[in-house]
């Protein structure tokens, strides 16, 4: 069975390492983690660069909280509580389990913004959005428009938004840092916090904060780290390599290895490597720690790439390296290697390839990994019973993924790995606002049934695009057995051309709504002349 996610456990197994997830977890939490992005940036940059002319601007503003997980800005709208509150459910063994809860009026919102998805009509979730400028799913879901349309920096804007309502509705027992909470992924309230963390995350990594985004992503984590309802564990060993904190992968793999098998997936397979090698290389070091460094990284390179041979020529390929023919003729790293992967194991290694292929390019790693290939080579040729072992180990595990990890894919938004996803998931819608949601979902209320439209036959990209923008129509009216003609080469090119129109009109409308839209404002509730403290 694969390691991620809880139900390779049982439940006695569960019990058993719960005492020691939580030690691991605060292991890797510090208290005075840094949440804020500009933290980072100040290092890098200095703080004037980062800061410029806002320094006075902050003491003036009036009516925001602080907030540790993002920074409130004048231009959003007046923050009145949208109906969210956080609800201590019960405290077993140190752990405190919560729930995020909507209130009444808030449900009725959230059922108008499913209709408003079903119409298929984005102009109604803008007006949903300028009706209620906190609503959760409807700021995720416009994120993804904004996304698409490359407006990167109003996605984020969105994202962030979103964040800060679900933080100013914590309990007062619920602790980022602790290690001690947790968030039940079965419950559709809380899934939309984990969604809006992981964005916000990829955000900051994407902006070259790879530390700042590796806190969020062992906070996820911590929130139910025996499940891992979004595959943390296969993103948190990029986000350190990214960072430079190579002794964090160690540290998770030799503590984390023996009750989650990370060495059967193959980002920390070959992620341990990278760190022994990084080490190695490190100046000042002492030269006979190095030798036992760079020992350790041959040792671990070889065996990941004797475990999992299909990751080799994918991965030379994004790098545009050309392999040696003695490589390319050989059948262990040929074709063959990747034909032959079971659909789980092509998942996981093209997720791992497609995300990490830049940490290979530099020229010392690119000569070690030939170098560790030729050895490789010559274990295969000579028999060696490692490689048999491990031949045996792929046939008899990565027969199916889990449902989390097929959801972890869909966020990636990887290419190499999404390519790789089975039918029962790519035939089926999937929402920015609730992807894959787990089969045995907790409902605290349902929506009131309503008449359904009749089922489409349409591509999962096709309704996807048009729970968008509802004039999106890509489908050509000639049979499959016409040939192609030139007025349907037309229809498709007025086809793309009007979707660009419709997310162009849905961006000036979102622009005008958050510009112009002007709410009453509620009773103050903070000290506007708090402080915004820092962490270290």
């Amino acid at each position: 069975m694969l390691p991620c996610g809880g139900a390779w456990l049982t439940e006695e197994n569960q019990n058993i390492i719960r005492p020691f997830i939580v030690r691991i977890v605060q292991q890797f939490i510090n208290t005075k983690v840094n949440l804020n992005p500009e933290t980072e940036l100040k290092r890098y940059f200095g703080a004037r660069a980062v800061l410029g002319d806002q320094r006075p601007r902050q003491r003036n503003r009036q009516f925001h909280r602080t907030t540790w997980m993002t920074s409130p800005k004048d231009s959003w709208p007046r923050f009145s509580r949208p109906g969210i509150s956080m609800t201590l459910l019960e405290t077993k063994d140190g752990i405190h389990y919560f729930t995020f809860e909507h209130s009444r009026e808030y449900q009725q919102v959230q059922f108008k913004f499913l209709d408003a998805v079903e119409s298929m009509d984005p102009n109604n979730i803008v007006a949903l959005l300028q009706l209620n400028p906190y609503h959760i799913d409807s700021l995720l879901q416009l994120s993804d428009v904004c996304r698409i349309q490359e407006d990167q920096e109003m996605a984020r804007d969105l994202i962030e938004r979103a964040l800060y309502s679900f933080e100013c509705a914590f309990h007062p027992l619920f602790s980022l840092t602790s290690g001690t909470s947790r968030l039940d992924y079965l419950r559709p309230e809380n899934r939309a916090f984990y969604l809006a963390l992981y964005k916000h995350m990829m955000f900051l990594e994407k902006r070259g904060c790879p530390r700042t985004a590796l806190e969020y992503c062992k906070l996820i984590l911590s929130l139910d780290p025996d499940s891992d309802p979004l595959c943390m564990l296969l993103l948190i060993d990029f986000l350190a390599l990214r960072s430079r904190e190579y002794q964090s992968v160690l540290q998770i793999y030799q503590d984390w290895e023996e009750h989650r098998n990370l060495s059967q997936l193959p980002n920390f397979a070959f992620s341990t490597a990278l760190c022994y090698f990084h080490l190695s290389q490190q100046e000042n070091i002492d030269p006979e720690e190095s030798h036992k460094q760079r020992h350790k990284a041959d040792e671990l390179l070889q065996i990941a790439l004797i475990m999992f041979p299909a990751v080799l020529m994918p991965l030379l390929d994004l790098c545009t390296v050309q392999p040696d023919a003695a490589v390319t003729s050989h059948s262990f790293f040929g074709p063959n290697s990747q034909i032959r992967q079971l659909p789980a194991l092509a998942e996981l290694t093209g997720l791992y390839v497609g995300r990490t292929y830049t940490l290979w390019r530099e020229a010392a790693v690119m000569l070690w990994l030939e170098e560790t290939v030729k050895e490789v080579l010559r274990r295969v040729d000579a028999k060696d019973p490692v490689v048999e072992d491990c031949q045996n180990k792929r046939k008899q595990r990565y027969q199916s993924a889990p449902r989390n990890i097929h959801r972890h894919v869909l966020l990636s938004e990887i290419k190499e790995a999404t390519s790789t996803l089975p039918l029962e998931v790519t035939t089926q819608p999937v929402m920015g606002f609730d992807p894959l949601p787990p089969l045995d979902s907790v409902m605290s209320y349902t929506r009131p049934e309503r008449q359904r439209v009749g089922a489409s036959n349409e591509s999962t990209l096709s309704l996807f695009f048009r729970s968008l923008l509802p004039n999106f129509n890509i489908q050509v009216s000639q049979s499959r057995s016409d040939p192609p003609r030139q007025e349907d080469d037309m229809e498709v090119a007025r086809a793309g051309q009007e979707l660009n129109q419709e997310v162009n009109r849905l961006m000036v409308a979102m622009r005008d709504m958050l510009a112009n839209i002007r709410f009453q404002e509620p009773p103050r509730e903070d000290n506007p002349y708090r402080d915004d403290d820092e962490w270290d």
